[in-house]
């Protein structure tokens, strides 16, 4: 039986064989994990189709393939099971097993791994069973995996006295498509970015206040992120060319709101896809980025997740930055940063005083967008920060 790459999602040519993990001659059960396909947005898992003896692999890992290919040669057939323990005839005193030795791996297999740990195991040519798995049953987390590698960090030997030492490795697939994207929207695009500052004194209070009930009643905390979602869709609302795209000479206006909230992973930057988020409530938003968190750690995001996306919300105050530049994320022409956020002396009624002040940054395509727009639609998005209970009120 073949097993050819699957067809590959739309506008992905061809994809890289990242990782195997069976070799020739290996049993595998039906729907175990065969290879990872890495393509420049998300990685592919081709499962057994059924039980069977890896034969052949044709694409050994790093070969670039395309959909339909044939990666490996699989002979169906039975996988040997332990055989059940006789049960003792009735009234044969009970005698406990006596201890034995770990079984082989083709005997006892372990918890699957999820797609992080086994790229970790990989890059860093580490086998899974020499690492303490903490995980339920006994799986291995990606969390296992980093704390071995400290620790084998802390105690690995220094580099003799004088000794200049480099490491070249090739970019991933999804490395150098950032790279390749960033510097297309730097060439075919005119960014320009306007900066405000916006006091999130009233958000924080609104947060403490009824954070808690809010995450008793819906299973998820109450986040800074769905407020700027929020305030973004209402600025997207008010200044429509915003929310606009360019498509050769043609203007395209969306009738819809998409955000895309950059979400920073071990493998490069990715940026998942709200749908239709004027129509969700707060709890909906924060579940929906909670889980595109746990995907991108997991890799499991799926290229659905990541396309279109009218504007991109990104959040370096996470990694402690006090002021950015943010690059577009084309088509799309807007982008809009946040920062850190610091108690800071400002002027209100007159009178100096503490408040949490945060710096946005919008960088948008001038192109399309005009520096009155630009500027209208980031006081928008400060005015609705600075008195939330205009989202509640719809004014």
């Amino acid at each position: 039986m073949e097993i050819r790459v699957p067809p590959l999602p739309e506008s992905v040519t061809d994809a890289t064989v990242a990782a195997w993990h069976k070799k020739p001659g290996e049993a595998v059960r039906r729907d175990e994990k065969l290879v990872d396909l890495e393509t420049d947005k998300v990685v592919l898992e081709v499962p057994a189709p059924t039980d069977g003896t890896l034969k052949e692999i044709k694409h050994p890992q790093g070969d670039t393939v395309t959909s339909g290919e044939v990666l490996t040669v699989l002979e169906p057939g039975e996988v040997a099971v332990q055989a059940p323990t006789e049960k003792p005839p009735t009234g044969a005193p009970q005698v406990p097993p006596p201890l034995t030795p770990a079984k082989p791996e083709a005997e006892a297999q372990p918890p699957a791994l999820s797609p992080s740990v086994r790229r970790l195991l990989t890059e860093h040519g580490l086998d899974a069973g020499q690492i303490p798995a903490t995980g339920k049953g006994g799986r291995l987390t990606r969390e296992d995996v980093l704390a071995y590698l400290e620790r084998h960090k802390a105690t690995a030997p220094a580099p003799p006295t004088g000794e200049r030492s480099e490491q070249r490795v090739p970019m991933t697939r999804i490395r150098a498509r950032i790279a390749q994207r960033l510097l297309e929207v730097q060439r075919n695009t005119a960014m320009l970015t306007t900066f405000n500052e916006v006091d999130l004194l009233k958000v924080m209070q609104i947060r403490k206040r009824h954070g808690e009930a809010f995450q008793k009643k819906h299973g998820v905390k109450l986040g800074f992120m769905s407020f700027f979602v929020k305030a973004s869709v209402e600025a997207l609302k008010a200044f429509p060319i915003v929310n606009a795209s360019i498509d050769g000479e043609d203007i395209v206006y969306h009738g819809y709101f998409d955000i895309g909230i950059a979400v920073s992973t071990d493998r490069g930057l990715v940026v998942p896809i709200l749908r239709d988020a004027d129509r969700l409530g707060f709890a909906d938003i924060e579940k929906q980025i909670d889980e595109f968190a746990r995907k991108a750690r997991e890799g499991s995001l799926a290229l659905e997740d990541l396309q279109g996306g009218t504007f991109t919300i990104t959040n370096g105050g996470i990694f402690g930055s006090l002021l950015s530049t943010p690059l577009l994320n084309p088509p799309q022409s807007a982008i809009l940063g946040m920062h850190a956020i610091k108690e800071r002396p400002v002027a209100v009624d007159g009178e100096v005083v503490i408040r949490p002040m945060m710096y946005l940054a919008l960088t948008y395509d001038h192109r399309l967008i005009d520096g009155r727009e630009a500027v209208l639609f980031l006081r928008t998005v400060k005015e609705i920060l600075e008195a939330p209970e205009r989202l509640f009120l719809g004014i």
